[in-house]
Formats: C-alpha cells, sequence, structure tokens
C-alpha cells in the first residue's frame, strides 16, 4: 500500500514522502495516528501545493534569519557578572543571561538556540555562536566584564 508521510518516521522516510508499506501497517499505525494519509492523486496534488507553500515558507524563513544573522555580527553584548581573584567569576554566565542582554538590545533570541557548550566562568571578551535557523548561524560577540 502507497502512503504519503506526513512526518519523518525513523527508518521509512521523511515527511512529504510517498513510501509503500504493509497494508497492516498502514490501516492499524500509520492511518490512524495521523503519520500518514492513502496516496491517491488527491492526496498527491494536495501535497504538491503543501510541499510549494512550504518551500516559499522557508525561503521568507532563511532570508529573515539571514538578516538576523547580518545584525547580530555587527553587535556585541555586555554582561556584568561578580569575579574573584583572577578574574573567575562567582557562579557564571549562561545562555539565558546571553538571551536576556540581547532582549536588553531589542534582538529576541531563544535562549536554547544559542549553543553555549558551557557556561562562561570567566572574565574576557567571547564569541558565542547562536542558531537562527536550519541552515543560518551567526557569532555573537559576548563581554563578560566586572561589576563594580
Amino acid at each position: 500500500m502507497e502512503v504519503i508521510l506526513k512526518q519523518e518516521i525513523p527508518g521509512l522516510g521523511k515527511a512529504g514522502d510517498v513510501v509503500k508499506v504493509a497494508d497492516g501497517y498502514a490501516r492499524n499505525y500509520l492511518i490512524p495516528r495521523k503519520m500518514a494519509v492513502l496516496a491517491t492523486e488527491k492526496a498527491k496534488k494536495a501535497l504538491e501545493k503543501e510541499m510549494k507553500m512550504l518551500t516559499s515558507k522557508r525561503e521568507k524563513e532563511t532570508l529573515e534569519a539571514r538578516r538576523l544573522a547580518e545584525k547580530l555580527s555587527n553587535i556585541s553584548c555586555t554582561i556584568r557578572a561578580r569575579a574573584g581573584e583572577n578574574d573567575r567569576l562567582f557562579g557564571s554566565v549562561t545562555a539565558a543571561d546571553i538571551a536576556k542582554a540581547l532582549e536588553e538590545q531589542e534582538i529576541h533570541v531563544d535562549r536554547r538556540n544559542i549553543l553555549l557548550e558551557e557556561p562562561i566562568k570567566e572574565l574576557g571578551v567571547f564569541s558565542v555562536p547562536v542558531k537562527l535557523h536550519q541552515d543560518v548561524t551567526a557569532e555573537v560577540k559576548v563581554w563578560v566584564i566586572k561589576e563594580e
């Protein structure tokens, strides 16, 4: 039986793929869970139309993400933190702190998209990657300075 997948299923295919599966697997598992629909001519035409709309939406999102990446590469954020001897911080600077500092500059980035491998625990200048889109990653310069 041929079905059109509505979402990615490991070992079977990605969303939008037309795959051939066992009749029972389609009737008892994929279709009732709304993971796939029967591959009729009407469904295939609807899929083509939906894929065109998704493609144009993705292009818009990518373009918007590139603009934001360009904006992010031209700015830096400063975070004040308490520090002790040898410029070691009391605590650390996390992705949430960086997101908050960017928010103060009216740049909205989700903290989960800030790819900080580990929290910053010392004073200095750091280049932190921010994933804006599937294909777009920007670098933000973060200054961690001593709080007076």
